[in-house]
């Protein structure tokens, strides 16, 4: 199979967003995406990008996608989280998340960063069978704590 890894361009988001759909949908969320493609586009192709995108392309279709973006640890300095890394589901198995997760190691070792996390969810064990093989350190005994829009404003309402 040939395929090609590269930086997404803003053109790239209604394709992005599509796997982005089909990943809510895998993960049982299909209504909890409200990021749209304009939203994409804005905040990864603005002055101030918030995120870096690469895409893994076969015959001119986005087929893969890994979303990253820098954080700081207090104790590790500056770290870079994987956002998603989504293949699509026809796509599974053929080497593309292999590539991608590649060109973020790649790209976070060539940033100098200390380290590089992501989540996944308890029952995919496909997906941590993968990162495990790959010598991630898959961190059983941690929380992935969220405060949503509605909680943030209720927090807020009570301060």
């Amino acid at each position: 199979m040939n395929y090609s890894i590269r930086k997404a361009v803003k053109d790239d988001m209604p394709q992005v967003f599509h796997l982005i759909k089909e990943l809510a949908i895998f993960e049982k969320e299909a209504n909890a995406v409200e990021v749209t493609v304009e939203d994409l586009q804005a905040d990864g192709f603005g002055d101030v990008p918030a995120f870096e995108c690469f895409v893994a392309e076969v015959n001119n279709t986005i087929e893969g996608i890994a979303l990253v973006y820098n954080r700081y640890s207090t104790w590790k300095g500056n770290v870079l989280h994987l956002e998603d890394l989504i293949v699509s589901e026809a796509m599974r198995g053929s080497g593309l998340g292999t590539a991608l997760l590649d060109e973020v190691i790649k790209y976070g070792h060539d940033l100098g960063v200390k380290r590089i996390n992501w989540e996944v969810l308890d029952w995919n064990e496909p997906a941590i069978a993968f990162y495990e093989k790959k010598g991630a350190d898959v961190k059983r005994d941690w929380f992935v704590v969220h405060l949503n829009e509605q909680g943030i404003k209720d927090y807020i309402s009570k301060l």
